[in-house]
């Protein structure tokens, strides 16, 4: 059998797409050595080449332009889905701390597309965010995942829905995530993983009790109704494809974060080249 590396988050949206793959429910010749992180760790991962295939932001996906593609299979996008600011209070920052889920996460870009201002960021994993805004370490957090769901039951109230205003501002699909897979997996390998990983979506939602154990041992929040929420609002049609509309959104993510230079020079690249032809 061909041997893989895998990375994907302990995210309900993600164990729910990759568990009939890496478990074997459907068919195929592949063996995977799993690694189930936190998504900045994945993005530092596949800036560092560690995985033949992963989970990562497609903020991330700038800095390996060189290293990956790009599937169609497997992301995170679409609408109503972003990243969303909170705080204890409505009162508008322009300075003070904020808490962000990792320096190459989506959300950290549309943090700084959206609310410039004199900020001090702290790096922290995701599910630190809200307690660190309740204690007061910080000022304000961008939250991402299963936290959107929950932010209100610690009195934390809604300063911006980053995800909303990239959708105002360009009428586009907000990118979130995607799955990359190395240029040294064969061209062949990387159309067959593609399109296994749209074949594991299709098994999960034609058997979504399948997914269940697993889903349940890996969530950070453990309600069945967070969790249905959870898969509802990040698996969707574009996770199994892309589509003309969610290449152009990635590249528009790109060049609106090269026209504000919030990408190293060492970014620069031809973002067609992501995406398997």
């Amino acid at each position: 059998m061909r041997k893989l590396s895998i990375g994907f988050s302990s995210c309900p949206n993600d164990t729910y797409i990759f568990d009939a793959l890496i478990h074997q429910r459907i068919e195929h010749e592949y063996e995977f050595k799993v690694y189930i992180e936190d998504v900045e760790t994945l993005n530092q991962m596949a800036l560092n080449h560690q995985l033949d295939v992963t989970k990562i932001s497609i903020h991330a996906c700038f800095y390996v332009l060189d290293q990956y593609k790009l599937l169609s299979s497997g992301g995170a996008l679409g609408r109503g889905c972003g990243p969303l600011v909170v705080s204890k209070n409505k009162k508008r920052l322009n300075s003070g701390k904020i808490a962000l889920p990792g320096k190459l996460t989506t959300a950290s870009l549309l943090f700084q597309m959206a609310m410039p201002g004199d900020f001090v960021f702290v790096q922290m994993q995701f599910d630190e965010i809200i307690p660190a805004v309740t204690s007061g370490e910080v000022d304000a957090g961008v939250i991402i995942h299963e936290s959107r769901f929950t932010y209100q039951e610690s009195g934390l109230c809604c300063l911006m829905d980053l995800g909303q205003w990239w959708e105002d501002q360009t009428q586009c699909l907000i990118p979130l995530g995607g799955i990359v897979i190395s240029n040294n997996v064969g061209k062949k390998d990387q159309i067959a993983i593609q399109r296994l990983i749209k074949e594991s979506i299709q098994f999960a939602e034609k058997k979504p009790d399948a997914a269940r154990g697993f889903i349940l041992e890996n969530a950070q929040e453990m309600e069945d109704q967070v969790i249905k929420s959870h898969i509802n609002l990040y698996v969707n049609d574009f996770s199994k494809d892309l589509k003309e509309e969610g290449r152009r959104a990635v590249q528009l993510l790109y060049d609106q974060s090269r026209k504000l230079n919030l990408l190293p020079g060492s970014c620069l690249g031809k973002t067609d080249q992501l995406f398997i032809n």
